[in-house]
């Protein structure tokens, strides 16, 4: 079947099957883990909080019921814990002897746990602080009245609801919505404006360019964004521009923290942005912009609040026959209705940007509400099913991000081969290429680090910026380095070919991942070494900053634990983050480690097979970049062959200089 054959209506029931698939399998491994993995395992891997200590409750400007929460133990565990996610709560009930679960840190709760029959909904998270919207505040008085509580993370049926629910209605889709369907589906030219060139002087050419393509584009435009070439400038710019011609867009993305990036560069250009949902990163500057904040700061809101506690102590001391507790109670819903209505008004007329995740698109709030432009960042990251459920809003669509980078989770192995995981970013850059522009000039990282993604990713287009070409710390250091782990082992005696080689990998339970802690220690020894040639004093006064990646979460922990008992590293500790690639998305740090883990005398490498994973690791550092892993089990695969070699490459020029 040709590309001008697909029918998009076949193409969208394949999704649909494929996005059941994975509904399903996620399903499956959610309801294995809550009844098979232990609740300290959870704990680790920042699941579930336990034990919890309860806060005040109290009524939201959404007039829910909320109850704060607070984490009392594992606190330096980095938790998946945001707004928007369901939890379910539970305690520990009494084992056989009749005493309850222990709360000593590190310990598995004793006996049953039992569940609460609710689920909740995170509204906001601080830190340790936790506030959850409860269903009813009934709820509450069980949970507070409760010994040994915790709080862990639900299946999130409401997010696959809404995909079903997009792809659904896409199919039976009539006038914009089944054109956009179609135009995606087919290679059909998108419609294009036409006009000379508008120069912004403070963006590079292939920014400029992109901008001009997202201001001619009558359907869609595509901003391709590799590592360090200024994305996000480029986005906030294009909106801004297109702010000048029309008088409100939406900006949506996959993630909280990527809605939150975007929406924060657009305040500090000063764009009226309103946020739905609550913010990842909580400080004033990012709660100012979210509903919530403005809803609670509205002059009428006070009348509101007065209103909806007098609804809720007429419900208290409803009497039966009492017609006019019908009249009054219907009184004060009108006027709270009216109110609210008066308050939403205002602040959705005010703002010229309406945020939020994809799924958020489908709030309450929005109903009704289209929008001529969506942006859509990050848009590489997102499943295609998660896109309509915005795109639905909108007259035409302006996706940005880069599909060379992290893809989409999908759990379902069924779902992957597929190809649940291509995403709607994918499918227009290779039946659109006319709709896509890529950024070519990088800002963030030493030459010799870019160069060798360029190649193998974006065919050699992206170029370093003069300023940034040779940025270094050291005179005449070598930008990137392979610490051949295989070669630490054979500097063992005896070790080299037994079970004894300390730098074989380890398995350290189902679905938690692999461990490599010889590894993880050389790592650190690596670093230690790299700061002594700096000078400890130079990387206090000039603030360099360290990041640590492993692709597995068991050795980001296990290097977490060893650097808070490491004393050498005590006064850098600060700056040193450590972290998964997933963590380090959207960052980058001075100098880069990266802990590869796998050592195996099958040369078997797992995820780390996902080059865009790689892609994101090698490209976080600016001037250095020090990779840790075993060349005999990595290098079967051409990828780390390559980066291998290329980075012998380049030891070997040093040398000759």
């Amino acid at each position: 079947m040709t590309d001008q054959s697909i029918s998009p209506i076949l193409e969208l029931q394949r999704q649909r099957a494929l996005l059941q698939m994975e509904y399903d399998a996620d399903k499956e491994e959610f309801r294995r883990q809550t009844e098979a993995v232990g609740m300290r395992r959870k704990v680790k891997r920042g699941d579930a909080w336990w034990p919890l200590r309860m806060g005040r409750t109290y009524y939201n400007s959404l007039n829910q019921f909320c109850i704060e929460v607070y984490r009392t133990s594992d606190t330096e565990i980095e938790h998946n814990f945001e707004f928007g996610r369901p939890v379910v709560f539970f305690r520990a009930t009494a084992d056989g002897d009749g005493t309850r679960g222990s709360r000593h840190t590190g310990a598995e709760p004793q006996g049953k746990l039992k569940y609460f029959g609710f689920t909740a909904t995170v509204s906001f998270v601080d830190g340790d602080r936790m506030v959850v919207a409860l269903p009813d505040a009934a709820d509450a008085v069980a949970l507070q009245a409760a010994t040994d509580a915790g709080v862990q993370l639900s299946f999130d049926e409401t997010s696959y609801r809404l995909m079903f629910d997009a792809l659904d209605r896409t199919m039976r889709a009539k006038g914009r919505l089944a054109y956009l369907r179609d135009l995606f589906y087919s290679r059909r030219e998108p419609g294009r404006l036409t006009f000379a060139p508008m120069r912004f002087p403070y963006l590079n050419a292939t920014q400029q360019d992109a901008v001009n393509e997202v201001l001619r584009a009558k359907d869609v435009a595509i901003v391709h964004g590799p590592p360090g070439t200024g994305k996000t400038t480029t986005l906030v710019e294009a909106i801004h521009e297109t702010l000048l011609r029309e008088p409100q867009v939406m900006v949506c993305a996959q993630s909280n923290m990527a809605v939150d990036w975007i929406s924060e560069k657009l305040v500090d250009r000063g764009v009226s942005v309103l946020r739905i949902g609550n913010p990842t990163r909580v400080n004033d500057k990012m709660l100012s912009f979210t509903y919530e904040r403005r809803f609670e700061s509205h002059p009428d809101y006070p009348q509101l609040w007065g209103i909806r506690r007098a609804i809720r102590e007429l419900r208290a001391h409803r009497r039966r026959g009492d017609d006019r507790w019908h009249q009054r109670m219907e009184s004060l819903k009108g006027r709270a209705a009216e109110i609210e209505l008066r308050i939403n008004a205002e602040l959705f007329g005010e703002a010229r940007v309406i945020a939020s995740t994809l799924t958020g698109s489908a709030s309450r709030l929005l109903e009704g509400m289209k929008f001529g432009t969506l942006f859509i960042d990050e848009a590489a990251q997102a499943l295609e099913a998660a896109c309509w459920i915005a795109i639905r809003r909108a007259g035409r669509v302006v996706l940005a991000g880069d599909h060379c980078q992290l893809p989409p989770t999908v759990k379902s192995i069924g779902a992957m081969r597929g190809g649940l995981g291509r995403t709607l970013m994918e499918r227009i850059v290779e039946l659109h290429p006319s709709a896509v522009t890529l950024l070519r000039m990088q800002y963030r990282m030493n030459d010799d680090i870019m160069r060798f993604s360029s190649r193998w990713f974006y065919g050699g287009r992206v170029e370093s910026a003069p300023e940034v070409r040779h940025r270094g710390i050291l005179d005449l250091d070598i930008p990137m380095t392979w610490i051949d782990t295989s070669q630490m082992a054979a500097a063992a005696p005896g070790e080299a070919d037994s079970e004894a080689n300390p730098f074989r990998e380890e398995f350290v339970g189902e679905s938690f991942g692999r461990i490599n802690k010889a590894e993880a220690e050389l790592t650190l020894a690596t670093l230690d070494d790299y700061f002594n040639r700096i000078g400890r004093q130079r990387i206090v006064d000039e603030r360099i900053d360290v990041g640590i990646i492993s692709p597995y979460r068991a050795q980001v922990q296990y290097l977490r634990h060893l650097i808070s008992r490491r004393d050498s590293l005590k006064p850098m500790r600060r700056s040193i983050s450590v972290n998964t690639v997933d963590g380090f998305q959207g960052q980058e740090r001075d100098i880069i480690l990266i802990s590869l883990v796998r050592s195996n005398d099958s040369g078997e490498i797992g995820f780390l097979r996902d080059l865009r994973r790689m892609n994101v690791a090698i490209t976080r550092a600016r001037m250095k970049l020090i990779i840790l892993g075993d060349v005999p089990t990595m290098t079967r695969h051409p990828f780390y062959r390559q980066l291998w070699e290329y980075i012998e490459g380049l030891k070997a020029a040093c040398h000759q200089q």
